[in-house]
C-alpha cells in the first residue's frame, strides 16, 4: 500500500505541473518560446522550494531567452499557482533546462550512423 502522504504529494506534483503548463501559455514574454513544456517537477517536502524542469524545442539561442524569460516572471508565476492551488505554502520556483529530449535524439543518430557503415 502507498503511503497518504507519498500519495498527496504526488498529486500536489501533477497539480504544479498541470497549472505551470496552463500558465506558460498565458505569459506574453516575446523571449519565451512557444515550444516550452514542462517535463518533470520536483517539490521539497515543506513546500517552499519547487524545482521545475522544463524543455524548448529550438536553438541554443531560443533556449536562454526561454529560461531568462521564466525567470523574469517567476513571481508572477508563483502568484498564479497561489491562486489556482489551495495549498498553505505555495511553492518557490526553480526552472531547470532539462536536455534530455536532445542528449536522446543526439544517441539515435549515434546509433543511426553505427548502423549505416
Amino acid at each position: 500500500m502507498i503511503p497518504v502522504a507519498n500519495n498527496r504529494m504526488e498529486r500536489i506534483k501533477e497539480e504544479f505541473k498541470r497549472e505551470l503548463a496552463s500558465i506558460f501559455r498565458e505569459i506574453k514574454d516575446p523571449r519565451l518560446s512557444p515550444m516550452v513544456s514542462v517535463v518533470a517537477v520536483e517539490i521539497t517536502k515543506d513546500l517552499k522550494y519547487a524545482k521545475v524542469y522544463v524543455s524548448v524545442m529550438g536553438s541554443a539561442q531560443e533556449k536562454d531567452s526561454s529560461m531568462q524569460a521564466l525567470k523574469s516572471a517567476t513571481g508572477f508565476i508563483k502568484r498564479e499557482i497561489g491562486s489556482r492551488l489551495n495549498l498553505r505554502a505555495v511553492p518557490q520556483p526553480t526552472f531547470v533546462l532539462d536536455t534530455s529530449i536532445d542528449y536522446g535524439a543526439h544517441i539515435n543518430d549515434l546509433i543511426n550512423s553505427l548502423n549505416n557503415n
